[in-house]
């Protein structure tokens, strides 16, 4: 029986690891890499660069938030931008085409990642805009590298500590164990249909706009090595913004934030007003009605956030 039960564990196992292994094969055959490659620190970033190279323009970059990829971005937002800024579209460490750097998962590590990633293309001191978790990251480049950012556009960002627990989903996904099982079994088992309606929740109340989640690709979202990197930046994100509150208020460069009033993931009231009073650089958009891709339901509004960052620059 012992060895009858061993045998079915290896099987199982290996089924898992196979499922897993095609799964994610898969998601990459039908999301090819779009952009470029730069190797930072050893870590290779993937980066979309789109608009004119020449100089004429102010440089951007767009940081995308949590369990996503620079598609986010590219579904819409980069050819509503790519005639008046040089847009540069990374993927984070771990996401997207990105590769993995292990022991360099901070908010702080990832600013300095994606900035050499930038300044590789020539953007030394671009405007950042960062979403959700990418929101936080961007506001790290802002507190620790303050030369190289010529203004940030924080959109639905998390910014402050609060309270309550790690939901149960992280706490098993980011603890050892979970990253040696249960990751494994997510990415070879869950169903797809679970997957899209997980994409769509993340919008409401709006809809998913239509043909974003053939763009977008869920299923590089559900990949291994993705499914860790986003439990372990899970689990330590809120220190981290704790860490960084009391920064806020010597921030140099103009903050234009921008965040829905309906948005449940990252409550506006708990951190972009809260940060609004905090820095004095900052100023505030809220949007009644809109929740937390405020990029894809009102992206002029977004769009003119990122031209009031320019314009106060001095970049416009």
């Amino acid at each position: 029986m012992a060895l009858s039960l061993a045998l079915l564990l290896l099987l199982a196992a290996g089924a898992t690891w196979w499922r897993a292994a095609a799964r994610e094969a898969d998601a990459r055959r039908a999301q090819p890499p779009e952009g470029r490659f730069a190797v930072i620190e050893g870590v290779r970033i993937h980066m979309v660069v789109a608009g004119p190279e020449d100089g004429s323009v102010p440089d951007l970059v767009l940081i995308h938030g949590a369990s996503g990829s620079g598609r986010d971005f590219t579904f819409d937002l980069v050819q509503r931008l790519a005639g008046r800024y040089r847009v540069i579209v990374p993927d984070r460490p771990g996401f997207g085409w990105s590769g993995e750097a292990p022991g360099k998962e901070s908010l702080a590590d990832q600013a300095r990642l994606l900035a050499g990633a930038a300044a590789v293309v020539g953007a030394d001191r671009p405007v950042v805009l960062g979403h959700s978790y990418g929101g936080a990251v961007a506001l790290a480049w802002g507190v620790t590298m303050p030369d190289r950012a010529a203004a940030l556009v924080p959109v639905s960002a998390p910014s402050y500590a609060w309270e309550g627990g790690l939901p149960t989903f992280y706490r098993i996904t980011s603890s050892r164990l979970g990253q040696a099982l249960a990751v494994p079994l997510i990415a070879a088992w869950v169903p797809e249909g679970m997957i899209e309606r997980a994409v769509a929740s993340v919008f409401e109340p709006q809809e998913e706009p239509p043909g974003y989640a053939d763009w977008f690709g869920p299923r590089l979202s559900a990949s291994r090595t993705t499914l860790r990197v986003n439990a372990r930046e899970r689990a330590a994100l809120k220190p981290q913004l704790a860490a960084m509150e009391p920064l806020y208020p010597a921030l140099p460069m103009p903050v234009e934030l921008v965040h829905g009033m309906a948005d449940t993931t990252v409550g506006a009231r708990i951190h972009s007003a809260r940060l609004a009073q905090a820095a004095p650089q900052a100023r505030l958009k809220m949007l009644p009605g809109v929740g937390h891709m405020a990029h894809h339901a009102a992206p002029d509004e977004v769009v003119a956030a990122i031209d009031r960052a320019a314009a106060r620059a001095g970049l416009r």
